[in-house]
C-alpha cells in the first residue's frame, strides 16, 4: 500500500471532514426535533433508498455479499450502526467542545488500533505528526486561550465519543482488509450498499429500542426533511465514498490525520452561519493540522 499523498488523494480526504463538520453543525440545529438514535436510522434508511438503484446487484442471490455476510455485518455495525449513533448521543449529553476534542483523538486511536490489532508499525514521523495535528485542534477548541482547556470536565457524552472514535478506527482498518470482497467491488455503490444494507438493520434495531425505552418523538417540518436529505447524501454517501477511496490509497493512519480538520471546518462554518468573525487562531490551527498531515505522510510504516 502506498502512502504518497497526491492532489487527488488530498481532495478525497478533505471532502469527508468538510461534510462531517456540516453534519455536526446541522445535527445541533435539529437535536430537539428528532431523537439521536432515530436520526441515525433515518439518515441511513434514506441513503439506502438513494443507493439502491445504483448498487442493487449486490443484493442478488449470486452476489459475494452473502458469502462475506459476516464481514459486511461487522462493517455495517461499526461504520453505520454504532459510530454516528454514539456521536449523536454524545452531542445530546455533553458539550460540543468536549465532544469535538475527544473526536480529535482519532489519529492516536488509528495508531493504537493498527499497532495492537493489525500489525502496523508506528513511525516517528507519525508520532510527531499526531502531536502537531492535536495541537491544531486544541488551538481551535481553546480559541487560542489555553486556560479554557483546564476548566473542562468529562461527562457521559465524552465516554460515548471515546467509544465512537475507537469504533471508527476499527472500521477504517477493516476497510483495508478483505481484498476484492468476492467480486463485490464492481463499483463504489455496491460496496457502500453492502455495508449500509446490514447497517440500516443494526440502526433500525437500535432506534426501535429507543422508542420502546424512552419518550421519543419527532417534530416534523420541511427544515428537518431537508436536513435528513443532507445527512444521507453528504456525510453518509459522499463522505463514506471519499473516505473509503482515500483510506484505500494511503491507509487508515494517514487518513486519520485529515479527520482533525473537522473541528476547524466546523469553526469556520459556525463563523459563516452565526456571523462570527474568523480569528488569527484559525490560521494557526490550520498550519498545525496541515503540518501534522504532511509530516505523517513522509513515513512508510508497514500496514
Amino acid at each position: 500500500m502506498t502512502h504518497r499523498i497526491t492532489p487527488s488523494t488530498v481532495l478525497l480526504l478533505l471532502v469527508p471532514p468538510f461534510l462531517w463538520a456540516g453534519n455536526a453543525v446541522l445535527g445541533r440545529i435539529v437535536s430537539d426535533m428528532v431523537p439521536p438514535i432515530t436520526l441515525n436510522f433515518l439518515r441511513w434508511a434514506i441513503a439506502f433508498l438513494i443507493l439502491l438503484p445504483l448498487g442493487h446487484s449486490v443484493l442478488s442471490r449470486g452476489s459475494g455479499l452473502w458469502a462475506r455476510r459476516k464481514r459486511y455485518a461487522l462493517l455495517g455495525l461499526l461504520g453505520v450502526g454504532l459510530y454516528n449513533t454514539l456521536q449523536y448521543m454524545a452531542l445530546h449529553t455533553s458539550t460540543p467542545i468536549n465532544v469535538t476534542l475527544v473526536g480529535a483523538s482519532m489519529p492516536v486511536w488509528m495508531l493504537v488500533v493498527g499497532f495492537l490489532f493489525f500489525g502496523a508499525r508506528i513511525g516517528g514521523h507519525q508520532l510527531v505528526g499526531a502531536a502537531l495535528s492535536m495541537m491544531g485542534v486544541l488551538v481551535v477548541l481553546s480559541h487560542g486561550q489555553w486556560e479554557q482547556l483546564l476548566s473542562m470536565r468529562f461527562v457521559a457524552g465524552d465516554v460515548f465519543m471515546i467509544v465512537a472514535t475507537i469504533v471508527w478506527a476499527f472500521y477504517s482498518w477493516l476497510l483495508t482488509r478483505g481484498g476484492e470482497e468476492g467480486g463485490i467491488r464492481r463499483n463504489w455503490a455496491t460496496l457502500l450498499l453492502a455495508q449500509i444494507s446490514f447497517g440500516v438493520v443494526w440502526s433500525g434495531g437500535f432506534a426501535a429500542g429507543e422508542w420502546a425505552l424512552t419518550d421519543a418523538r419527532i417534530d416534523w417540518s420541511w427544515g428537518l426533511a431537508a436536513a435528513l436529505i443532507y445527512f444521507a447524501v453528504g456525510p453518509a454517501i459522499v463522505a463514506f465514498r471519499c473516505w473509503g477511496a482515500g483510506v484505500g490509497r494511503v491507509g487508515p493512519t494517514i487518513a486519520g490525520f485529515f479527520n482533525n480538520l473537522t473541528p476547524l471546518f466546523a469553526a469556520l462554518m459556525s463563523s459563516a452561519f452565526l456571523g462570527e468573525t474568523p480569528h488569527a487562531y484559525h490560521a494557526v490551527a490550520f498550519l498545525f493540522i496541515v503540518g501534522g498531515i504532511v509530516l505523517s505522510s513522509r513515513s512508510r510504516p508497514a500496514s
